[in-house]
């Protein structure tokens, strides 16, 4: 709160969801492993084959969260609503 409340600009909270990068040495191996992340939940998960033909599959969690709290130097939420929002992150963190 004492950060907040010396900011002169925009404060953002956020908070970032897991993501795993493995390198597959076969697309079949990646599209093994992406069906299986699919179905465990980490729906933005995905495979990437880059130029010299490395193929990686990211395993990414959709656990996000992105609020706005002061714009210009002004506080725009409660101290209640910062604690609350704290809590539903650690959530977020102990599901990832």
């Amino acid at each position: 709160m004492t950060a907040l409340e010396n900011a002169t600009g925009d404060v953002v909270f956020k908070f970032e969801p897991f993501v795993l990068h493995v390198l597959c040495q076969e697309l079949q191996d990646a599209q093994l492993l992406h069906s299986v992340a699919v179905d465990s939940g980490f729906r933005n998960s995905g495979i990437t084959v880059g130029r010299g033909g490395k193929i990686t599959m990211a395993v990414r969690s959709t656990h996000c969260l992105e609020v706005p709290l002061s714009h210009k130097g002004r506080l725009m939420v409660s101290e209640e609503y910062i604690e609350f929002l704290v809590h539903v992150a650690n959530q977020k963190m102990e599901e990832n």
